[in-house]
């Protein structure tokens, strides 16, 4: 009887995880850069002398889908779409760096070429400072140049912004969205990183499958709780058979 409670009980409780997991990836559907969540379910053995035929059912995260997103285009100098595999670095406040394929960009007031929430994207040899009065573009392989809107229409160029392509198995997602390496190691700079300018890389998260999920896993559930309903049953009627014997 509880070897069917310990299956229940938690496959019911990593499905709504689960289920967390598959919202979360749903509100992210138009989320530009965004990688969905995977999750998988598992059994694990309890270890115990008294209970060695019992088994928990736990959620084995898989990671993430690193399916490239559709690019679309937007017409704007500061956007920039990675095509294909690949990063662009980010440099956070403590130094470290993180690594996102979300390519909108803004110019900070101090004239520090930045992402839209304010964490300046990484250059070669690190931010990237944007002069006044400038129209900025940006190049196939990441360089960043300006071009001057008075005068001689010069174009010089400025940095280029870090690419890099680390192996899938060594990137983990942060709780802030952002991606890094295992053991907070440093990728390097990966010169065959394209990028498409003027455009933005939508989400990879597909919405019908997403959809499809979410009712699957809400039948999963109704089915563990009539598991556990008639565990609950089965233990009555063997009470009342032990009382009349």
């Amino acid at each position: 009887m509880d070897r069917l409670i310990y299956t229940a009980m938690t496959g019911a409780k990593h499905i709504l995880e689960q289920q967390a997991n598959t919202s979360h990836n749903l509100a992210n559907a138009t989320t530009t850069g965004f990688r969905a969540q995977l999750d998988s379910f598992r059994a694990v053995p309890v270890i115990n002398e008294g209970l060695q035929t019992r088994a928990f059912v736990v959620d084995a995260t898989v990671g993430t889908d690193f399916t490239p997103g559709p690019v679309h285009n937007t017409g704007r100098d500061l956007d920039v779409a990675v095509q294909g595999k690949g990063w662009i670095a980010l440099q956070l406040e403590d130094g470290t760096e993180a690594y996102t394929r979300n390519g909108s960009f803004k110019i900070s007031e101090n004239g520090v070429l930045q992402t839209q929430g304010g964490i300046n994207v990484m250059g070669d040899g690190g931010p990237i400072s944007i002069p006044p009065d400038v129209a900025v573009t940006v190049g196939g392989d990441g360089t960043v140049s300006a071009i001057a809107t008075t005068g001689s229409k010069a174009v010089n160029a400025l940095g280029r912004i870090k690419l890099v392509n680390p192996p899938d198995d060594t990137i983990v997602r942060g709780d802030d969205g952002l991606f890094r390496l295992k053991g907070d190691e440093t990728a390097d700079a990966d010169a065959t990183v394209r990028v498409i300018g003027a455009s933005l890389e939508g989400s990879n998260v597909n919405v019908v499958d997403a959809m499809v999920n979410m009712i699957s896993l809400a039948r999963q559930f109704e089915t563990h709780m009539t598991l556990l309903k008639n565990a609950e049953n089965n233990a009555g009627k063997a009470s009342q058979l032990l009382s009349l014997t």
